[in-house]
């Protein structure tokens, strides 16, 4: 699979997005890039292997098959789920489901790349959400996903730098992606005397993330942080979500919550 010499990346969640975003900036920057997912991207220089997040070992298996023909540079992970739910009605299948996408997948890939990554180094970029700071109304669970994700990023820095692997959380805001119109969003009768805040805040959240940064712009952002000797552990993309990041964190909790509600028309 490793042609001369280059460098391999796998990507998961590469048929979309940011991921297939990702996928094109690196194999036409001289990449071998493997791209797991349930749907292929449609980039002819990409090799894709069919795995789901959520259905057990798949993406371990599907990783660990890619590691045994050739040494891994990279690994990013790009999948997602996202469900807009009131808290209270929200179904176990569901919020278990956006874990296995979210987090659990993301800690299986983790597992399976490291011991390819360990005699020679290599990074990996895991993308979370500003969300993980602050709530998303009514999308809790990929919120309280992201922050886990970004608590992983954290420690496994610290576990894997005596390996001269580089870990990173990548924290996009609004994006313009196809995932705005993918969400699972309860229907009124299931979100019961919730349904017009959940609505008002859907449409807040579509808004945010159509009217935000293109997909193309954060794969730059990820493939500048691959070919950079000092990468940080947390990449906030964009000044205005760095700035919001910061005020998140210094400013009190309720004054912050009550602007993040205003946000979502709550």
């Amino acid at each position: 699979m490793e042609k001369n010499n280059k460098k391999t990346a796998v990507v998961v969640g590469g048929s979309s997005g940011i991921g297939c975003e990702t996928c094109l900036r690196l194999v036409n920057r001289g990449w071998n890039v493997v791209n797991i997912s349930r749907t292929p991207c449609k980039n002819v220089k990409v090799t894709n292997i069919a795995a789901d997040a959520a259905a057990g070992s798949a993406l371990f298996d599907a990783i660990t098959s890619v590691a045994e023909k050739t040494p891994l540079s990279a690994l990013i992970y790009s999948a997602g789920f996202s469900m807009a739910a009131p808290i209270e009605y929200a179904k176990e299948s569901d919020y278990r489901y956006l874990f296995d996408v979210n987090f659990f997948g993301a800690l299986q890939s983790l597992q399976a790349a490291i011991p390819s990554m360990k005699a020679r180094g290599g990074r990996i970029i895991l993308i979370g959400s500003i969300g993980g700071d602050l709530p998303i109304c009514f999308d809790s669970f990929y919120s309280a996903s992201k922050a886990a994700l970004e608590m992983l990023c954290r420690a496994a820095y610290s576990e894997l730098k005596e390996y001269n692997i580089k870990v990173t959380g990548l924290l996009p805001g609004g994006t313009a992606t196809n995932f705005t119109f993918k969400r699972k969003v309860y229907a009124d009768a299931e979100n019961k005397s919730y349904s017009q805040n959940v609505n008002k805040a859907v449409a807040a959240l579509a808004n945010m993330e159509q009217s935000g940064m293109s997909p193309a712009d954060v794969a730059e952002i990820i493939y500048n942080l691959l070919i950079t000797d000092k990468p940080p552990v947390i990449k906030i993309c964009g000044a205005k979500n760095a700035a919001l990041r910061l005020f998140s964190r210094v400013a009190p909790q309720k004054l912050t919550l009550k602007m993040n509600e205003r946000a979502y028309n709550q």
